[in-house]
């Protein structure tokens, strides 16, 4: 984003009713992520394109996971909230 936060961008086919395009979204990125769906919580933008979502599990293992996506070899600290 303009402001320095960093962002995953991801598309699901799932129709942006009754939360199903939101449910998608949060199977998808706990696969990614290798964690349990009920680890990946929708915290904000329920009904935005941008969403913020909370995600359980170990830091090191998350940021990992993360630095795939983002190219970089950073590592947890990066994904971390501050």
């Amino acid at each position: 984003m303009t402001d320095g936060r960093a962002v995953l961008k991801a598309r699901v086919r799932a129709a942006p009713s009754d939360g199903e395009a939101n449910t998608a979204l949060m199977k998808l990125l706990a696969r990614t992520l290798g964690v349990a769906p009920r680890a990946v919580e929708l915290v904000a933008g329920d009904a935005a394109r941008i969403k913020r979502l909370k995600v359980l599990g170990e830091a090191s293992a998350l940021g990992a996971a993360l630095s795939k996506f983002s190219g970089k070899k950073s590592g947890a600290k990066q994904w971390q909230r501050r």
